[in-house]
């Protein structure tokens, strides 16, 4: 995927192609769902933005949304500190950070369009329970876990055993992680939209069919490549 917009892209169409680039949109007070029907230029103009700036800014978005993990074999290969320090900023900030935007998003959705869609309440519901677990889960990797892997590296952890349990631990953490996801597709019918279905609800879906694969991707990582190299 190469950034190919331009001026005359409609806005509705740049979030529909990378979805985290709404919240550039709703930082600008653009209205990308009901109002997403116009050129960028002419959202620009409305809005009393600077059009190169604005594209900039959603340049930036795209950039960061582009997949870095495209070979695996780099991380099968790389040791282990260049592996955590990998998980940290790619999985762990991009997380919180996808974690806290979205948040709005599905609370809005599930508001508006609950008592018509009743499986948004149970979306909304599994989502907050997703983020709750996420959030404690990559807190207890960076102050607990990873230093000792880190110590486990230079052979200076003080009881072996009881940094493989706690590996151990995070691995069933993942397990509980995983089946919130499973729940969330399997209500959302594997995200099916419905005919009714409103830009943000189009948004919503998708932002988070890509948290799933950014959640899967980041527990790969670990349980395939990272941990078996000393629970094994």
């Amino acid at each position: 995927m190469t950034f190919s917009f331009t001026s005359n892209t409609l806005v509705k169409d740049i979030v529909n192609k990378i979805p985290k680039t709404s919240d550039i949109f709703k930082k600008n007070r653009i209205d990308f769902c009901c109002g997403g029907n116009i050129p960028l230029s002419q959202a620009a103009e409305q809005n009393h933005l600077n059009l190169e700036m604005l594209i900039e800014e959603l340049k930036y978005v795209y950039e960061k949304s582009e997949p870095v993990d495209t070979n695996l074999e780099v991380w099968t290969d790389s040791d282990s500190n260049t592996m955590i320090d990998h998980i940290i900023t790619r999985y762990h900030r991009v997380t919180e950070e996808e974690l806290t935007q979205l948040s709005p998003y599905v609370t809005k959705v599930s508001r508006v369009h609950g008592d018509n869609h009743p499986e948004l309440l149970k979306v909304n519901e599994l989502f907050y329970e997703l983020k709750k677990e996420l959030i404690e889960h990559m807190a207890k990797e960076e102050e607990i876990v990873f230093p000792l892997i880190r110590q486990l590296v230079d052979n200076t952890v003080s009881n072996r055993e009881e940094a493989i349990a706690m590996i151990v631990e995070l691995e069933k953490e993942h397990d509980h992680a995983g089946e919130i996801l499973r729940q969330i597709r399997a209500v959302t019918s594997d995200f099916e939209l419905p005919l009714d279905a409103c830009g943000t609800y189009h948004l919503v879906y998708k932002r988070l069919e890509g948290l799933e694969g950014l959640t899967f991707m980041h527990v790969h990582l670990e349980n395939n490549i990272l941990f078996p190299r000393y629970i094994d």
